[in-house]
Order: structure tokens, then C-alpha cells, then sequence
């Protein structure tokens, strides 16, 4: 499985960003996905999750309200809709995937990595 993810950019603080997570390869309609971020100097940290079926979904504290994750499984596309941008939420965003079961918030969860599309918001 091959990810791609896009939509990063920069943004004004209180500014919204929708990131896309294409997948290829293979179908990840039976795999269950993430997003994750990574700021400089930082750990990269469990931003938010989805089922492999939908609609379960999981998110940090620090995003709960603010971002929303989904997916078309036609599409074999993840997204997070990312909405009240505030500076600390700059950072990269990776999106991942797995075929298994189980936690969904540790990075050694997943076994499939995007590269990372930077998003960067201004005060």
C-alpha cells in the first residue's frame, strides 16, 4: 500500500485545511487509518483515527471539536477536515494505515506511511 497525502499549506490562525490521504496499491476499504503530526523539535504524536468500516473514530484531546476525520472507501481516500487552525497545530501531517486490529494511537500500530504534507498556520 502506497499513501500520498496532500492539502497541506499555509494558513491564518482561525483558518480551515481539508488534508487527503490517496491511497494505492491496493484496496484499504478492510484497513483501519490515521493521521499524525509531527512538529519540530517534537515526537510525532496520534492525531486522529477511523475504522476500517467507518463510523468509529478516535481523536487527541487537543484536536476533539477542532478536526474531523473520514473516509470514501470508493475513493480509497482518507481526509481530515481541519477547522479553528491555531498556530500550535503547525506541523507535518502523515497519514497512515493497517490491516489489523487493536490500538490505533500508537505510530507502531500502523504498518503503512505517507510522506507527510506540512501545514503551517499564522498568528
Amino acid at each position: 500500500v502506497q499513501l500520498q497525502a496532500s492539502g497541506g499549506g499555509l494558513v491564518q490562525a482561525g483558518g480551515s485545511l481539508r488534508l487527503s490521504c490517496a491511497a494505492s496499491g491496493r484496496t484499504v476499504s478492510g484497513y483501519d487509518m490515521g493521521w499524525f503530526r509531527q512538529a519540530p523539535g517534537k515526537e510525532r504524536e496520534f492525531v486522529a483515527a477511523i475504522r476500517r468500516y467507518g463510523p468509529t473514530t478516535y481523536y487527541a484531546d487537543s484536536v476533539k471539536g477542532q478536526f474531523t476525520i473520514s473516509r470514501d472507501n470508493a475513493k480509497n481516500t482518507l481526509y481530515l477536515q481541519m477547522n479553528s487552525l491555531k498556530p500550535e497545530d503547525t506541523a507535518v501531517y502523515y497519514c497512515a494505515a493497517r490491516p489489523g486490529s487493536g490500538s490505533l494511537v500508537h505510530t507502531n500500530d500502523y504498518d503503512y506511511w505517507g510522506q507527510g504534507t506540512q501545514v503551517t498556520v499564522s498568528s
